[in-house]
């Protein structure tokens, strides 16, 4: 099911394209009852928001943030001038200088559209699902590319996995993300994220049972051939599967050097159970 056949549902792509964004953040606009919202507004650029406006009929009455990176939040507060509209967002946004005009928690519905938190990509990420059973994913799961989860306090493995499994259990129709093409195959999909992740996992174990290791260390037994565009997000990417591997009682960290612990390398802990879905 394309998004462009879907009634009441247009993608305005920002001019933001780059190495972590794809061709740049999609601006979802949804039609509802009293008018239109817009999931990320993305990029302040002037055309961007015209043509968000021009989209929009003179009706959007919500500006619904995923989470507060830059490209997707950096249109939010001009378009929100334009418009009228209220910026919404996770109650608890991961940016000092933002606060949302209307706080969102997991299970508020706005614009008919029900919030979903799922940290993981960024502590204040939400996606929103519609009666019909499609999710707009935000960063959480993207058309184009993996998603990189950084390290604590900002990130974390595991809660980004409870997510991919939260949104399978919805059973959705059809994943819009935030950057890339509609996902039109929702549980192929995820599960084969689930399988990457876990995959990885197991690749940096295998590496760390090699020797004690710094994070250079293991950049190097890990990521072997990586463009410099990506050297950072992997790295990121990287310590936060550490951080993972130390939660469950399968690495040890001390002084900057990492070790598999040799004690429970081979077991990894049970999965606790993703949150009911609203």
């Amino acid at each position: 099911m394309a998004a462009a056949h879907l009634p009441g549902l247009r993608r305005i792509v920002a001019p933001n394209p780059g190495p972590m964004t794809g061709h740049g953040t999609n601006s979802w606009l949804v039609d509802h009852p009293g008018g239109t919202a817009v999931i990320d507004p993305g990029s302040d650029h002037p055309a961007h928001l015209e043509a968000i406006l021009a989209a929009g009929g003179g009706r959007i009455t919500h500006i619904l943030l995923t989470h507060t990176h830059r490209d997707h939040l950096t249109g939010a507060r001009p378009l929100g001038r334009m418009t009228g509209a209220p910026v919404c967002g996770f109650r608890h946004s991961a940016v000092a200088s933002f606060t949302p005009d209307i706080a969102l928690d997991d299970g508020s519905v706005v614009a008919g559209l029900t919030a979903l938190h799922t940290p993981g990509h960024a502590t204040d990420h939400l996606c929103f699902l519609t009666a019909e059973g499609i999710v707009f994913t935000g960063d959480h799961i993207m058309g184009w590319s993996t998603t990189m989860v950084p390290p604590a306090p900002d990130g974390s493995v595991r809660q980004f996995l409870d997510g991919l499994e939260r949104i399978s259990a919805l059973a959705p129709s059809l994943l819009l993300p935030a950057h890339g093409a509609p996902i039109s195959t929702p549980e192929t999909c995820i599960s084969a994220l689930i399988a990457h992740r876990l995959s990885r996992e197991d690749r940096i174990l295998a590496a760390l049972r090699q020797g004690p290791a710094t994070l250079d260390d293991m950049m190097r037994r890990v990521y072997r051939a990586i463009p410099a565009s990506l050297h950072r997000a992997a790295e990121l990417n990287l310590l936060a599967h550490l951080e993972k591997l130390r939660d469950d009682g399968r690495a040890m960290h001390d002084h900057a050097v990492w070790r598999a612990d040799a004690a429970h390398g081979d077991s990894p802990p049970p999965r606790e159970p993703a949150r009911p879905a609203p």
